[in-house]
């Protein structure tokens, strides 16, 4: 869908196809009804009684208010009138969204102790940058922590590797992600296992998704002076062995044992679905 112009009007959110807005909450909806109904029924019935009207006549009257009501609300005028006030969380998410111009991952060596993590909190803080993911993976000397944090467009990878620092942060670095880089890895890790599972084959193609790198099809000719850092060897009995590389971010410890356990649930479900095959044709 193509990027509409940013706005405050309930407009924006309509879908391009259908021109439908999204459904408001169950709530807010409620109200706005309550409010458009209640005068309006006050008014008719307080206007009705004080008539010589006949008892059926003014019954008649009333449910003919009602029903007139009823539809005009259903009809949802009172959607499009009050639209901007029902779809207000969604207008502030949107606002929040373009209010986030970059998103960083950063990674950094705190110390494993108390008051660490929330001194590299405030100092991502001091740079106006906030932190929307987190997860911390052991080192040899602390704990390895990886933030993601969405910055103002003005912040510079200097000025996150210097607040960082300044917080106590050791092996600093840090680069550009997209929403992506949100994602469960755990969640995502178990997704990737159960296709694996069902199809072995596709363990290259899960691997590269997991960690977000890129399968090196002749390793045999790869540059020996690469970090190993930046890339990963998997053993794998079905394909060889798979090298994968992603020179934007060095591989964790956390990174690469999924990736083994992902090869090996591989060999495991090719073993099972042979010896399947084997009993069946015996």
């Amino acid at each position: 869908m193509k990027q509409r112009a940013r706005g405050t009007s309930a407009s924006v959110l309509a879908c391009e196809v259908c021109g439908q807005l999204p459904h408001p909450q169950k709530i807010r909806l409620t109200l706005a009804n309550v409010a458009v109904m209640l005068p309006i029924e006050l008014v008719v019935h307080a206007a009705v009684v004080n008539t010589g009207l006949p008892y059926v006549q003014k019954v008649l009257v009333l449910t003919l208010t009602a029903t007139a009501l009823v539809i005009w609300v259903a009809e949802p005028s009172v959607r499009r009138a009050l639209r901007d006030w029902l779809h207000a969380p969604a207008l502030n998410h949107r606002r929040r969204l373009h209010a986030t111009a970059a998103l960083w991952r950063i990674r950094a060596v705190i110390d494993d102790g108390p008051g660490a993590q929330g001194k590299l909190a405030r100092g991502a803080a001091g740079v106006k940058a906030d932190i929307l993911g987190l997860q911390r993976h052991p080192a040899r000397e602390g704990v390895l922590t990886e933030l993601i944090v969405a910055a103002p467009e003005h912040t510079t990878q200097t000025e996150l590797l210097t607040a960082v620092g300044a917080s106590g942060g050791r092996e600093v670095s840090a680069w550009p992600t997209t929403a992506l880089a949100l994602a469960d890895g755990p969640t995502k890790a178990l997704s990737l296992a159960v296709r694996v599972a069902e199809n072995p084959d596709e363990l290259q193609l899960a691997v590269a998704e997991m960690l977000g790198a890129e399968l090196v099809p002749d390793h045999s000719g790869a540059n020996p002076a690469a970090s190993a850092a930046i890339v990963l060897k998997i053993p794998s009995p079905l394909l060889g062995p798979l090298v994968f590389s992603r020179p934007q971010a060095p591989f964790t410890e956390a990174e690469s044992s999924r990736a083994h356990r992902l090869a090996e649930l591989a060999e495991l479900a090719e073993f099972s679905r042979r010896r399947l095959v084997a009993s069946v044709i015996d």
